[in-house]
């Protein structure tokens, strides 16, 4: 028997990593519909799973940097790995003040300061 290494992952511990059939069988049949080759369909699969394991393994290593409940540190490591477009002053002040609430710096001294100007005495 024959197996196919997009749909059928392997068995050690790699296969966290790897997508369930289903989502594989999934991502497939929503690109053969539109009508594309099987090249393209194959090169979306492997793009979607790779996408897939990279968000788990993602997660995985938030979960491992933050085990003593340093959540800025997960927060760091997130941002590093998948940039966001720019955050809202509301947002980067709610990360410092989770840094401070931990014990440690600010990236920025002035945004906590900056977004409470801003709110309607």
């Amino acid at each position: 028997m024959t197996t196919n290494p997009l749909i059928d992952p392997p068995s050690w511990p790699l296969a966290e990593f790897c997508p369930p059939h289903e989502f594989v069988k999934h991502w497939e049949s929503r690109y053969k519909e539109v009508g594309h080759k099987p090249e393209a369909v194959l090169q979306h699969v492997a793009e979607q799973a790779s996408q897939w394991g990279a968000d788990k393994e993602l997660e995985a290593c938030c979960a491992e940097v933050s085990w003593n409940g340093n959540k800025a540190l997960s927060v760091e490591l997130r941002y590093a790995r998948r940039p966001q477009p720019p955050r809202s002053l509301k947002e980067q002040a709610i990360e410092d003040w989770d840094r401070l609430v931990v014990g440690e710096l600010c990236t920025d001294e002035t945004c906590i300061r900056r977004a409470l100007e801003q709110l309607n005495d």
